[in-house]
């Protein structure tokens, strides 16, 4: 099933709220349930599968890649600003061309980024930051929240050599993981633009109804986020997502490639690092029964806190 990724990179029609009635229909309804319950059985089953040999080989052969995550990161994030800013953007398609003091501040975090030494990484992420909140200015908070997994990547890049640098990569997971579900909740809000996507493009919704499709659509996005956020994604799950994004940009081509290639270099990171450096919070539970029980619960309430703050605020 293909993901949409942000649908206003793709539709000019008016965005227009969806009753929140509709919106909790039995299909959403019923879905996140299931999902609650797929979620909380995966616990269990996840670390099994792990134990298969050609897992294990893979996680031998990744692991070596590890002492390159924060190079991988420094010159990816480099390559996506200079990318976008040859195509007269910032951050995001949907965003206007920069102009004046933005430019020469792209460039010279670009500049920065492209020097191997952890000191000008570190002062490229403070550009960025600034970058980040200047746009706040210009389109709005809950506007940039799509495209948050940017800070996440300035704390990365600023914590590394620093006493706090076991926290970079956990952010960059959470930062990630927060922005794909505050950007899969516009599907279920805004249905209506996800609609017009589906018959201009031509999208194939495997037998489902539109309408239906686009609901299961948002489902997979947001569930990758969440679990970005409460570490279930190991190294298998980060390929099963990489094929994802992968499937989306062969869907939509160009706009995608460059929309997405940031994206594309923390899951590559998040396929090296594995889980190994980052405690995540269902750890705290020792049973498998309170495993299954934080899992599934937090899932649901992830969710209509994400649907209840989109909705009142976006």
């Amino acid at each position: 099933m293909v993901k949409y990724a942000h649908v206003k990179w793709f539709t000019d029609v008016t965005p227009v709220k969806e009753a929140l009635d509709n919106v909790l229909s039995p299909v959403f309804m019923g879905t996140a349930l299931a999902i609650a319950l797929l979620l909380a059985v995966l616990t269990q089953v996840l670390p099994s599968i792990m134990k298969i040999s050609v897992m294990g080989k893979l996680d031998q052969q990744v692991e070596r890649l590890r002492p390159k995550s924060f190079l991988i990161l420094q010159y990816g994030t480099a390559v996506a600003l200079l990318w976008s800013l040859l195509e007269g953007t910032l951050f995001a398609p949907e965003f206007a061309s920069p102009e004046g003091g933005v430019t020469i501040a792209i460039g010279i975090a670009i500049a920065m980024l492209l020097i191997p030494h952890h000191l000008t990484a570190k002062a490229a992420a403070l550009v960025l930051v600034g970058l980040y909140v200047y746009y706040i200015g210009q389109y709005g908070l809950f506007h940039m929240l799509d495209y948050g997994f940017y800070l996440a990547i300035a704390a990365a890049l600023g914590l590394y050599r620093t006493v706090f640098e076991k926290w970079s990569f956990p952010l960059l997971y959470l930062g990630t993981g927060l922005s794909l579900c505050w950007v899969a909740v516009e599907k279920w809000i805004y249905p209506a633009m996800s609609l017009d996507i589906v018959e201009n493009h031509h999208v194939p919704t495997f037998g489902f109804d539109p309408a239906v499709f686009i609901v299961l659509a948002a489902f997979i996005e947001f569930v990758v986020g969440y679990l970005l956020v409460v570490g279930i994604l190991n190294r298998l799950l980060s390929i099963v997502l990489t094929l994802i994004f992968i499937m989306t940009t062969m869907l939509f081509g160009y706009v995608e490639i460059v929309g997405h290639f940031m994206i594309h270099v923390i899951l590559v990171l998040f396929i090296i690092e594995g889980v190994s450096f980052y405690k995540p919070p269902v750890d705290m539970h020792k049973t498998k029964l309170d495993r299954i029980i934080f899992v599934a619960l937090n899932f649901l309430l992830v969710l209509a806190m994400y649907l209840l703050l989109y909705y009142r605020f976006a």
